[in-house]
């Protein structure tokens, strides 16, 4: 299967990718665009998370119902993002037409990655070790990491958001950093342009 972007990780910063992603469907450079999100989030650390201070969530939110009504409400505003589920990805190649991502049960090629997992140590997706340092907002003493990167671009069309990028473990970056990743995105279908996209009430 190909995608024009494929979105690793279904967490906080995932989902706010795809999300922001497949709320472009209409504009003329992204309607036909293929996306795809692998929505492996059995290590997000929203599954043992508790909200109180969290602007636009009820104090008590739990990070795994945000998990599980993060992933349905993608379904149901934007069927055409693809869900991959009960996958998990084992490797990342670059080739002439992108990368070709590898899981656990199958294959899958794409113009555009964005990488959004956690940052542990325990990153296991081959073919990135040349991007792997120590984290630079994390205590020393809890080895995590972060694939170095410049403004979320680690390379050409492979991106990475939320903590693995750089950012602290807070709930609203996480977030923010993956609707940046999926606005500069756009930005490229959109030849350039500054693009964002915004859902208005009609008055």
């Amino acid at each position: 299967m190909s995608f024009d972007v494929l979105i690793i990780g279904a967490g906080a910063a995932g989902l706010s990718c795809a999300l922001v992603l497949g709320s472009a469907k209409d504009k003329p450079f992204a309607k036909d665009k293929k996306i795809g999100i692998i929505a492996h989030q059995k290590t997000s650390h929203l599954q043992t998370a508790l909200f109180n201070n969290v602007l636009g969530l009820k104090p008590g939110t739990l990070g795994e119902d945000i998990l599980k009504d993060g992933t349905q409400q993608l379904k149901d505003l934007y069927p055409h993002v693809t869900q991959i589920d009960n996958e998990k990805v084992t490797r990342i190649e670059k080739n002439t037409d992108g990368f070709r991502v590898t899981t656990n049960k199958n294959e899958y090629s794409s113009k555009v990655v964005v990488i959004a997992v956690g940052y542990t140590n325990l990153f296991t997706i081959k073919g990135l070790e040349n991007y792997i340092e120590p984290h630079p907002r994390a205590a020393k003493e809890k080895d995590r990491i972060w694939l170095k990167n410049t403004d979320h671009l680690v390379e050409d069309n492979l991106y990475v958001a939320g903590t693995l990028a750089g950012w602290r473990s807070q709930f609203a970056m996480a977030s923010g950093s993956g609707a940046h990743v999926a606005t500069d995105i756009l930005t490229l279908w959109n030849s350039g342009k500054h693009t964002k996209v915004h859902d208005k009430v009609i008055v």
